[in-house]
């Protein structure tokens, strides 16, 4: 992977994958997009890492696609190419995605962070939808994400009319969970993945799957989901394993209350 375009620290079970064109506002050229997809291929094949944190170097999470790129070749550069297909790369890793929104989180780069699981933000973060303004239609699922996160009345006012929306608002809204002072947002964010992957690793991973495929349909589907995907997983289940669960969450319990 490019580490001048995506860096990739590991701490942990944690990576902390950070979009690194600040000059740019870390916006999403041909080889950006490109390096943040490798990223997430190498990364799920990544035996010792079960969580990211995304997150971009300066002012901007990112300002969406590069405009003097696509200025220059037009929008439908790569729009077929799956080395560049953020959403289906994002989509495709199995375990959890925090977005840490350190500032600007525009049109593509709103996208981007709607692919992930959780989003945290910095006080300075700013999201705004500007499909509308630029002439080009999303891609990437924000016009079915956005209306689902904060209800379709406040879809359509962000999306029709491009106006920002500040990191307290989103958090009344219910687009990002918490607010940060920016020096806490990645911190918070790796603290929080690193909880993540405490939990069993194979539930980890199984239930973001139901969570996202639930979501994905009617919620009568979504419970017929979810018994089917509990009756799969209890024959699996020894009763060596619970009592070894049981022990740990006890543990857990007694080290938290003192």
């Amino acid at each position: 992977m490019s580490e001048d375009l995506v860096l990739v620290e590991k701490k942990g079970a944690v990576a902390l994958v950070t979009l690194n064109r600040p000059d740019a506002l870390n916006a999403l050229s041909h080889a950006l997009r490109k390096a943040i997809c490798r990223a997430f291929v190498e990364l799920k094949d990544d035996p010792d890492v079960r969580a990211v944190v995304l997150t971009g170097a300066g002012r901007a999470f990112t300002a969406g696609v590069d405009l003097k790129e696509a200025g220059e070749k037009g929008f439908a550069l790569g729009v077929e190419d799956k080395e560049i297909d953020l959403a289906e790369a994002l989509a495709a890793y199995p375990w959890p995605i925090i977005g840490a929104i350190n500032g600007y989180a525009i049109t593509g780069g709103f996208e981007l962070a709607l692919c992930c699981d959780v989003l945290l933000a910095s006080t300075n973060a700013k999201f705004a939808d500007t499909h509308a303004l630029v002439g080009i239609v999303p891609g990437w699922g924000l016009s079915q994400k956005l209306s689902r996160l904060v209800g379709i009345l406040r879809a359509k006012e962000i999306s029709l009319s491009g106006n920002f929306v500040d990191a307290d608002q989103a958090e009344r809204w219910g687009l990002v969970n918490h607010v940060y002072a920016p020096d806490e947002l990645v911190p918070a964010a790796l603290k929080l993945a690193e909880d993540m992957t405490k939990t069993q690793p194979v539930l980890l991973k199984t239930y973001k799957e139901i969570i996202d495929d639930g979501f994905a349909t009617t919620f009568g589907e979504g419970l017929k989901l979810e018994i089917r995907k509990s009756v799969e997983h209890a024959k699996s289940v020894t009763a060596e394993s619970v009592e070894e669960a049981r022990k740990a969450v006890t543990q857990r319990g007694r080290t938290i209350n003192n």
